[in-house]
Parts: C-alpha cells; sequence; structure tokens
C-alpha cells in the first residue's frame, strides 16, 4: 500500500513551528517511503478564516522546501482539496445521511434557548454542553416534517452509552474510555458546513491518507473519531500524535514570546536560515539513532523514522536554534553569503569599503544575519571607548606601554604605502621582532585603537586594510592623544 499522507492547515494566520513541525513529519513520512505527500486547506471555520492565509502556506512550505505532490495547485485525482470546494459537492451531507441512515447519527433540531438549559462539563479547560439526545427519540415522521418545513437542524454524532471504544496511537498506544464520557458531538452545523472532525475523517478516508500526524492535544478527542470510523465500517489511518512544543521555562509555545519569534516567515526575516530553521524543528521531538544534529532535508528523508518520536515535550531552545543557524552560515558557499549579508552590511556602511572583505571577516562568527551590525559598525566611525581597554593581562600591555607602541608605529604606519593586509601584518612584524616582545603586546593597542573594541571579527592589519591609511592614522592619533590625557 503507498503511503498518503497530508497537511491540513486551516487558512487562520501565519505558520508557527508547531504547524511547521507537523507538516515537516507528515512530509517525512511520505518521502521515507517513497510516498505522497498533498495539501489540503481545511476552511470549515469560516469566522476563522483569513484573507491571502492560503497563498501564505504555500509560501512557507514552498520556503521551508516541503514540496507537496498534490493540492489545490496539483490535481492528483483526489480534489478537490480546499474543504468549502468539497462542501459544495455535497460529500459531507451524503456521508452524515449514510450515518442517520445507519443509525450512527441523527437530526437534531434543539434551538439556542434549549441547549442553554443543558448541563455543562468543563474539559481540557473550555466549557461544553452535554446533549441529552432529546432529537434521537424523534420518529421519522417528525424528523420528515420538520425537515420540510425548513426547520432548522444539526447532524449529531449517535454514541452508544455503554460499553468502550479505543483508539491506537503509534507513539502512545492503545487509549481506551468508555463511551459515556463522549458527548454526541455535531457532524453537520446548522449552516450545513462540516465541522472539522467529520469533515477530516471523510477526507482522510476518501482521499486515501494512511498516516495522520497531529498535536497529542487532539489525543482525548481521537475516541469520537475512531467511533466515526467504526461506524463506516472504514479502517482508520495510522496516527501519531506529537508531544507539546514548550518554551525555556516549560510553557506552552506562544506565537511571541519576548524578542523570540515562534512564526516561521518572521523567523526567516529575522535572519534565521530556512534549511536551519526546518533541520532545528526536525529534532524538537524526534532523534536519529546516533547523537547527530545537522541533517539536509534529503538527509532527514532518508533518517527519519516517526517510531523515535518521543511523547516528552519538547522545549524550543532559542540558543541551540542559533547555534545551528550559525553552523548553516559557516557551511555556507561564500557567494550565497554574500548575496544574503550584503543588505545587512550596506545598512550599517555606508562609507566606501570593500563590503566582501567585511562580509567574509564575519561568516564565521555571526548566527544570525542581524548580528552583523555589531561585528562591523566601527568601520563606519570609531565608538567612545575607554583607555583601561588598552590594558590586558595576557598580552601584558597597559596604558604606559600601549602609548609607547602607538607613537612608536604611527610614524611607519605614516610613511608605509602598502596597506594590504600582508603588507601591514610584516611591517608590525617587524617592529615586533626589533623590540623582542610577543605580537598580542603590539597588535593589542593598534587593534583597540582602529576598532574601539574588545572583540572584532579580525585582526588589527585585517582591519586596518579595509579602513585605508587616511583613517587608521587618524585613528592611532585619537589613541595616542586619549591615552596621552588619561
Amino acid at each position: 500500500m503507498k503511503i498518503r499522507t497530508r497537511y491540513a492547515p486551516s487558512p487562520t494566520g501565519k505558520m508557527h513551528v508547531g504547524n511547521l513541525r507537523t507538516a515537516l513529519y507528515e512530509f517525512l513520512i511520505a518521502k521515507h517511503a517513497d510516498g505522497d505527500f498533498m495539501i489540503r486547506i481545511e476552511d470549515t471555520d469560516q469566522e476563522r478564516f483569513v484573507e491571502g492565509a492560503t497563498e501564505l502556506v504555500y509560501r512557507t512550505m514552498e520556503n521551508a522546501g516541503l514540496a507537496h505532490d498534490e493540492g489545490p495547485d496539483k490535481d492528483g485525482g483526489y480534489g478537490p482539496y480546499v474543504q468549502s470546494e468539497r462542501m459544495k459537492t455535497g460529500i459531507y451531507m451524503k456521508y452524515a445521511k449514510e450515518l442517520v441512515d445507519r443509525g450512527e447519527a441523527y437530526y437534531c433540531f434543539c434551538d439556542k434557548e434549549r441547549l442553554a438549559s443543558l448541563k455543562t462539563e468543563v474539559v481540557e479547560g473550555k466549557t461544553i454542553t452535554v446533549y441529552d439526545k432529546h432529537c434521537l427519540g424523534l420518529s421519522k415522521e417528525e424528523v420528515e416534517k420538520n425537515l420540510a418545513e425548513g426547520k432548522p437542524f444539526v447532524i449529531r454524532q449517535n454514541n452508544p452509552t455503554e460499553g468502550s471504544t479505543t483508539f491506537h496511537d503509534e507513539l502512545y498506544g492503545d487509549i481506551t474510555v468508555e463511551n459515556a464520557e463522549l458527548d454526541d458531538m455535531i457532524l453537520i452545523k446548522s449552516d450545513g458546513y462540516p465541522t472539522y472532525n467529520f469533515a477530516n475523517v471523510v477526507d482522510d478516508h476518501t482521499m486515501n491518507i494512511t498516516h495522520v500526524v497531529r498535536g497529542n492535544e487532539y489525543l482525548s478527542s481521537s475516541p469520537k473519531y475512531q467511533r466515526l470510523y467504526d461506524a463506516f465500517g472504514w479502517e482508520s489511518p495510522v496516527y501519531v500524535h506529537l508531544p507539546l512544543i514548550t518554551d525555556e521555562n516549560h510553557k506552552k509555545l506562544a506565537k511571541r514570546s519576548g524578542n523570540a519569534s515562534y512564526i516561521f516567515e518572521e523567523m526567516v526575516h529575522d535572519g534565521f536560515l530556512p534549511e536551519a530553521v526546518v533541520n532545528y524543528i526536525a529534532l524538537l521531538g524526534w532523534s536519529p539513532e546516533d547523537n547527530r544534529e545537522i541533517f539536509s532535508l534529503e538527509e532527514l528523508i532518508q533518517t527519519f523514522d516517526y517510531h523515535r518520536i518521543s511523547k516528552s515535550p519538547a522545549v524550543f531552545d532559542n540558543v541551540k536554534l542559533r547555534w545551528m543557524n550559525g553552523e548553516y552560515i559557516k557551511a555556507m558557499d561564500f557567494d550565497k553569503f554574500y548575496e544574503m549579508a550584503e543588505p545587512y552590511l550596506k545598512k550599517v556602511l555606508t562609507k566606501d569599503f570593500d563590503l566582501k572583505k567585511i562580509a567574509n571577516m564575519v561568516k564565521t562568527r555571526i548566527e544570525v544575519f542581524p548580528d552583523i551590525a555589531e561585528h562591523v559598525d566601527f568601520f563606519e566611525s570609531l565608538p567612545e571607548y575607554d583607555v583601561e581597554m588598552y590594558t590586558h593581562k595576557k598580552m601584558k600591555t597597559d596604558r604606559e606601554s600601549s602609548l609607547q607602541v602607538l607613537r612608536d608605529v604611527l610614524p611607519l604606519l605614516e610613511a608605509q604605502e602598502d596597506y594590504s593586509n600582508d603588507g601591514l601584518y610584516q611591517l608590525l612584524l617587524k617592529y615586533v621582532e626589533e623590540k623582542g616582545v610577543k605580537n598580542g603586546y603590539v597588535m593589542w593597542p593598534v587593534r583597540t585603537a582602529v576598532s574601539g573594541k574588545q572583540m572584532t571579527p579580525a585582526g588589527a592589519t585585517e582591519i586596518m586594510e579595509v579602513l585605508g591609511k587616511e583613517e587608521v592614522l587618524k585613528r592611532i592619533k585619537k589613541g595616542i592623544e586619549m591615552l596621552a590625557n588619561a
């Protein structure tokens, strides 16, 4: 049997990491087995519909590299792939009426006033009305009369009040609930639209979906799904319920928390590479047999085994994600890196610098592209800095020694014509040898003077090459002045 999976988002906004992980795992399950991966748009909740959200799904999936085989834009013979369009074909009402004929569902004509009088229960923080099966007792003639009169109705699932129902999940095993705990959930709403739960079952069956991945918050409602499959006499797909994703404080992941964004498009906008984000999200709940962490999408396809998904909550660690993104940046082809880095460089640097040289300096030092600014801003203008920076225990420098070094090298730099990195390095190295000191004794004060920073993306002479002779001399003189007046 060919493996067929689907990512079935509701077009209600942007995709956060939980959505993307579900889509990724569905994609990997299918592709690992040379199966088909489908996109299906579940827009039955018209009140929450967001204009443009469907296009956003396509764009996100494309940017993440999750190419689908079928969908609203790629008919594979199972369309339509949008639930509102499927509804127009009458498919949901057809199957709901089939359940009515089987005694597994019934028409309910109760108005709002009667429903408001029914008892309620709090389930997982939500208050739900427990229906009392009142309309199940209506005769066939009463039902037909109400329908003929155009009386508003819903169609409810007729769950038994005795016995139990067992649902199987690949990670959690068999889950059994008493049927008395199952409410008669609505299958067809009064506006004619199917509920999410019912449409899901009908669509998955009629589209030959073999594996369904979703969050474990759906585990509690899963027996109702099983009741529907049993009522139709259908074989249910393989279900994989994923663990919760939490923030570092072990709270359920919010779309935004502090400065950290958990929405895929915003993460990419904030300087993360799509392939790094996908790699990281793959590890939120799943682990390979070894301790490897860096995977291309193709390697994930080859390696992924959904049986190795954990039941424990996965912690979204921004520090770990930044590290992984940095590893991807380090491994990038330089031309591609420069293409992405150039806008960030130009945002900070307006003078006529060799931006490619500066980009090469920061490539192995940043974790996300916005980090570039703090690494290179000193090229544009020398920042205010404390003369105490010249004192470095390891380099054996202090203010007095640094002042002497800068005074000694200033005339050498004034006379120097070759301002290449090699030329400048040889010049300073010759001075080091003549003085009989360590390299750092000279390079530390020179680098401090030309950068005004303790941490720089390159050594003194590399920085000087980019700055050029005029600016270097100006900054060395400034350092001498500051040290002399300290």
